[in-house]
């Protein structure tokens, strides 16, 4: 992927939900929910503070996070979906 994300922008992508519940049931797609987890792919280098310093970023690549349901940009690329969202998007880091 020649994507890189700049400033405090993650490149994420989402882990898809269980397609099936405890009991066995399987969960048609109309009935999914949109995923919440999601693996980091790509940091951007930081922000830059108002005094010009640079703030690290405290994500990196291969960190597995929960995110806001409704956050980011929805990307494809490469017939691969992915989401860019600012690092404070991010809930937690699992």
């Amino acid at each position: 992927m020649n994507v890189k994300p700049l400033e405090d922008r993650i490149i994420l992508k989402p882990v898809e939900a269980d397609q099936k519940t405890a009991g066995g049931i399987i969960i048609p797609d109309n009935a999914k929910e949109k995923p919440q987890k999601g693996e980091v792919i790509a940091v951007g280098p930081g922000k830059t503070s108002d005094k010009g310093q640079k703030i690290e970023m405290s994500l990196k690549k291969g960190d597995k996070v929960l995110y806001g349901k409704y956050s980011g940009t929805e990307i494809s690329i490469d017939g691969q979906d992915y989401l860019i969202l600012r690092e404070s998007d991010v809930l937690a880091i699992l």
